[in-house]
């Protein structure tokens, strides 16, 4: 069964459309990889938070970080406690609060997913030139913090 959208049926020229459908295809062989390492990409972008965090974040500081809700951020934090990635740990200045925390086995696996996603995104773009991959990350970057308009939803 052929699932390629129809161009019939879509405008191949509307900048959402070309965006949504480039994140798909991006998205889809990113999960692959993550998967190769019993996690999601929503898991992976947890992971990333995480070790790269300078000062713990609360979990409702993380999930506002991430553009994650607070039912969608519990979830992953619990598949990733699950598989020894993550620990939540009480904050020492209120014991209701927790403070996710990365595991060394998390680490590992944050770093091995993240060379696997490098790979995933250069066999992406592999067809434009460096300069140009350059100048598309560095265009999204402006658009993503274009002021004025709205900033909600998953970041994944």
């Amino acid at each position: 069964m052929d699932l390629a959208p129809d161009p019939q049926c879509v405008s191949r020229s509307g900048l959402n459309w070309m965006l949504h459908r480039a994140a798909q295809k991006l998205g889809a062989i990113a999960q692959e990889a993550a998967g190769r390492h019993g996690i999601t990409t929503r898991g992976q972008i947890v992971l990333t938070a995480l070790v790269s965090e300078t000062c713990r974040r609360t979990q409702l500081a993380l999930g506002h970080a991430l553009g994650l809700d607070k039912t969608t951020l519990t979830a992953e934090l619990d598949r990733l406690e699950r598989a020894g990635l993550v620990v939540r740990q009480p904050d020492p200045n209120d014991r209701r609060v927790r403070l996710p925390v990365i595991t060394d086995e998390g680490r590992a696996v944050q770093r091995a997913v993240e060379r696997l996603h490098d790979e995933v995104e250069s066999r992406f773009t592999q067809d434009l030139t460096p300069q140009e991959a350059e100048t598309l990350r560095g265009l999204l970057h402006r658009l993503i913090a274009t002021e004025g308009l709205p900033d909600s939803g998953s970041c994944l």
